[in-house]
C-alpha cells in the first residue's frame, strides 16, 4: 500500500481514538488433496458475537499489514493461494458508523472511502488466487471485501447478508456499486443495492446469495469452513472449474438501472440522494473501468458522509438499535412480575391479532372473552388459522403448532376465563364508558397482581381506571396496526399507575419483541397526536379550497411510505375521524373536526380513492361529496403549513413531558407510522430544513446529533 493511503489511514484513526479495533490474524495451513500452503486471514474484533466485527481506520490498518504479509509469500511462491473469513457467525458488517458520525470535514470522509478501497483492492492484485468465505452476517464493507476476491462461499447457515448503506443514506462504497453488478449483472445488483435496501433493510439468507451468484459455492453450517478449504483445493488443482454468466452490457444494463430509479422514486420521492447516486455509479459501471468505478464511489461516499441525511439515518440506527432496547424512564426490571396466563378482552380482529402475538412470543395460555359465542369461536378459530399458515410456511413444526393450538381458549364469564390470569388486556370499543364498565368488570374477578393493559388509541388511561378499587394496575398498552408488522408499542403510564405494574408491562413488551417507549397519558399519546396534525392540516387546506392532489403531492419531499389520504384509507376514516374529535375537544384552537371527512365516513365511504385503474384517483362519489371554500394554495404553502404545524405540536408535547425527549417522538414515528429511516423520524428533518427555529425558536436536537457536527 501506498505512503499515502497509510499516512490517511493514521490520520482518519487519531481521529476515532474509541474504535473496536478489528485483528486480520494470518495463519498458514496444507490444503487437501496436495493443493499446496494457504494462508487464511480471519477477521475477528477479540468480542463474541454479540459486537460484531467492523472496519474503522484501524482496521483496516491491520487488515493492510496482514495483505503486506501474504502479499511478500504469494510473490515468493510460498503459497497458492489467500482466504478470508471471519469469527464465528460473524463475518463482517462494515464500516464503523460509529466513526463517521463524528467526521467534520470532507477530505476526512474521502480517506474512509480511500483507504477502504486502497486495503480491499490488494485481494485483487494478488499473484495468487484469493477467496472469500462468508461463514457468518456480513453487510456493507463486510460483503464488499468478499466482492474484491477471486472467488466466494457462503454458509447455509448465514442469516444476514446485504449491502444496507442506501437504507443509511450512503452508497455501498468500497467495491460494492461497481463490482456487484460486474459480477452478478445490473438487475440483480440493483435488487440487492436499491430494492433490498429501500424494502426495509431486506437481508439475504445464504441459499440466497449463492442463487444470486454472489457466491460460487454454499455449504452447510457445521463444517462450512472444512468444505470451503476442500473446494479451494479443487478449484486450485483444476478438477472445480467456476463458471459465470455472461453480463449483459446493453439494454439489460440500462433497464436495471431505470427499474432502480423506479423504485426509488416510489420509496423516497426524490427526497433523499443516496439511491440516486449509487444508481449514477452502476450505470457508469457499464464499461466494467472498476478504478473510474472506485473513485466515483469514493467521491459519493465523502459528499454523503458531510450530508444531513447520512447522519439522520445513523440517528435512526442508533435509536432503533439502541434507545429502543433501553427505553428512557422505564422502571427497575427486577420490579417486574412473572406472566405466566394472558386474557384478552374481545375477540375481534385486534383482539385476535393480539392474542396470537402474546401466544407466539410468551407461549403461555392465552383466553379470550366476548358478548357472545360466536364471536368468541371466531376469535380462537382466526387464531388456530393463522397458526396453521405457520405451519405451512415452515415456520413452525406439528409439535409446535399443536402445542400453541392447545394454549388458546375462548370463554363467555370472564371469572372462568381470567381467575388466574396474570396479564390482561382490553381491545373493545373506542368508548370511555364500554372500557370502564369493562375494567369494573375484570377486576371483580382477576387476581390482586393481575396488569389490566388497555390498547386504547387516544383515551385517558387515568380516567379509565378512576372507578376501580386498584387504579395503580392500569397501564395503556398502545399497539399498531398491523400487529405482527409494527415494533412500536406506546406504554402509557397513567397519574396511579405504580412501578411494578409498570415494569410488569415493559418486561412483557420486551417478550413480545416490540420496542417500548413510555408515554405519559395524554390526549392520542405520540404517534396518533402527531399525524392527527399532520392529516388535520391536509385536511383543512383541502376544505378550504386547494385541490386534493396539490394538497397530497405537496407532501412527497418527505419521503412518506404513502400519501396522506392512502393513509387515513388504511387507518380506516371512521377512526381518523374519532382521534380527531377527541383531540378537538382536548386542544381545539388546533385540531379542527373536517366536515368534509365527517361527510365521507357517513356516507360510509372506507376512502377518498378508487383504484379501477390501478392507481388512487379521487372517488367520483367522494368528490360529490366534498364542500371547499376559495383559499387555494401551492404545494410549497401546504408543505410549509403542515410541517409548521407538526414542528408546533411537538413542541409542546415535549414541553408537557408526553415523553423523555425528542428522540422518543422519532423512535414512535419511525417504528409505529413507518416514518422514513433516511430522515431520523422528523425532528432531524425539522431541524434540517430550518422549521424548528422558525416555529419555536430552537432546534429540537443539538448540532452533532442527526447533523454534521459543527
Amino acid at each position: 500500500m501506498s505512503t499515502t493511503t497509510t499516512e490517511l489511514l493514521k490520520g482518519a484513526a487519531e481521529l476515532f481514538p474509541d474504535e473496536v479495533v478489528t485483528q486480520a490474524h494470518v495463519r498458514h495451513l496444507d490444503l487437501p488433496a496436495g493443493a499446496g500452503r494457504f494462508a487464511l486471514i480471519t477477521l475477528d474484533n477479540g468480542f463474541d458475537h454479540t459486537k460484531p466485527t467492523t472496519f474503522g481506520p484501524g482496521s483496516l490498518a491491520n487488515l493492510n499489514a496482514a495483505i503486506d504479509q501474504v502479499e511478500k509469500e504469494a510473490a515468493e511462491g510460498t503459497i497458492v493461494g489467500v482466504g478470508i473469513t471471519g469469527k464465528p457467525f460473524i463475518f463482517a458488517v462494515g464500516a464503523d458508523l460509529k466513526g463517521v458520525e463524528i467526521l467534520k470535514r470532507h477530505e476526512d470522509a474521502l480517506a474512509i472511502g480511500k483507504g477502504g478501497h486502497d486495503v480491499f483492492k490488494r485481494l485483487a492484485g494478488l499473484a495468487v488466487p484469493t477467496f472469500a468465505y462468508y461463514n457468518g452476517a456480513a453487510m456493507g464493507g463486510g460483503v464488499e471485501v468478499g466482492l474484491h476476491c477471486s472467488y466466494r462461499t457462503v454458509s447455509k447457515a448465514l442469516p444476514a447478508f446485504s449491502l444496507p448503506e442506501v437504507f443509511l443514506g450512503l452508497v455501498p462504497g468500497w467495491g460494492g456499486c461497481t463490482l456487484l453488478p460486474n459480477l452478478i449483472g445490473a438487475d440483480r445488483a440493483v435488487s440487492v443495492i436499491i430494492e433490498n435496501s429501500l424494502n426495509q433493510n431486506k437481508q439475504l439468507k445464504g441459499k440466497q446469495v449463492f442463487e444470486l451468484g454472489i457466491a460460487d459455492a454454499l455449504f452447510e453450517g457445521a463444517d462450512f469452513l472444512e468444505q470451503s478449504l476442500v473446494w479451494t483445493a479443487s478449484v486450485l488443482n483444476g478438477t472445480v472449474k467456476v463458471e459465470r454468466p455472461e453480463i449483459d452490457r446493453g439494454e439489460g444494463w440500462d433497464a436495471a438501472v431505470a427499474r432502480g430509479l423506479a423504485i426509488a422514486d416510489s420509496k423516497v420521492h426524490g427526497a433523499a440522494p443516496a439511491a440516486y447516486r449509487a444508481l449514477e455509479i452502476v450505470a457508469a459501471a457499464k464499461d466494467g473501468d472498476l478504478q473510474k468505478g472506485f473513485d466515483a464511489e469514493d467521491k459519493a461516499l465523502a459528499d454523503l458522509i458531510m450530508g444531513g441525511e447520512l447522519r439522520s439515518g445513523i440517528y435512526a440506527f442508533n435509536l432503533v438499535q439502541k434507545r429502543g432496547k433501553r427505553p428512557a424512564g422505564a422502571p427497575d426490571k427486577n420490579l417486574a412480575r412473572p406472566v405466566t396466563k394472558v386474557g384478552v378482552v374481545g375477540a375481534g380482529l385486534m383482539a385476535s391479532q393480539l392474542a396470537l402475538l402474546f401466544l407466539r412470543r410468551l407461549e403461555v395460555p392465552v383466553v379470550l372473552t366476548d358478548i357472545d359465542q360466536e364471536r368468541v369461536d371466531k376469535g380462537v378459530s382466526y387464531v388456530h388459522g393463522e397458526i396453521d399458515k405457520l405451519l405451512l410456511k415452515g415456520r413452525v413444526n406439528q409439535d409446535k403448532a399443536n402445542r400453541l393450538k392447545a394454549l388458546v381458549t375462548g370463554v363467555l364469564d370472564k371469572a372462568e376465563g381470567f381467575a388466574d390470569a396474570d396479564f390482561i388486556i382490553e381491545a373493545v370499543f373506542e368508548e370511555i364508558g364500554v372500557k370502564q364498565q369493562v375494567f369494573a368488570e375484570v377486576e371483580a374477578v382477576a387476581p390482586a397482581h393481575a396488569i389490566l393493559a388497555t390498547n386504547t388509541s387516544s383515551l385517558s388511561v387515568t380516567e379509565m381506571a378512576s372507578k376501580l378499587k386498584h387504579p395503580e394496575r392500569v397501564v395503556g398498552f398502545h399497539f399498531f396496526n398491523p400487529v405482527a408488522i409494527l415494533p412500536l408499542l406506546e406504554i402509557v403510564r397513567g397519574e396511579q399507575t405504580d412501578d411494578a405494574s409498570l415494569a410488569t408491562a415493559f418486561g412483557v413488551a420486551k417478550k413480545l419483541k416490540k420496542t417500548a417507549v413510555l408515554v405519559k397519558d395524554a390526549p392520542a399519546f405520540v404517534v396518533n397526536r402527531i399525524l392527527t396534525r399532520f392529516m388535520g392540516e391536509i385536511q383543512n387546506v383541502i376544505d378550504e379550497g386547494t385541490p386534493v392532489p396539490v394538497a397530497e403531492k405537496a407532501v412527497e419531499p418527505l419521503g412518506l411510505p404513502m400519501s396522506p389520504l392512502v393513509l387515513l384509507e388504511l387507518v380506516g376514516p371512521a377512526i381518523g375521524l374519532h382521534v380527531s374529535e377527541t383531540l378537538n375537544r382536548a386542544f381545539p384552537d388546533r385540531f379542527t373536526v373536517s366536515p368534509n371527512l365527517k361527510a365521507v365516513v357517513e356516507a360510509g365511504k372506507r376512502g377518498f380513492y378508487v383504484y379501477d385503474s390501478g392507481k388512487p384517483e379521487l372517488d367520483p362519489e367522494v368528490a360529490a361529496l366534498l364542500k371547499q371554500g376559495d383559499s387555494v394554495l401551492t404545494e410549497e404553502q401546504v408543505r410549509a403549513r403542515v410541517l409548521d404545524a407538526v414542528a408546533q405540536e411537538i413542541g409542546l408535547m415535549l414541553d408537557e413531558g408526553v415523553v423523555a425527549e425528542a428522540q422518543d417522538v422519532d423512535l414512535c414515528l419511525i417504528t409505529g407510522a413507518g416514518w422514513p429511516f433516511h430522515l431520523g423520524g422528523i425532528t432531524p428533518y425539522l431541524d434540517r430544513e430550518g422549521v424548528s427555529e422558525r416555529v419555536n425558536g430552537k432546534r429540537f436536537l443539538e448540532q452533532g446529533l442527526a447533523s454534521v457536527p459543527a
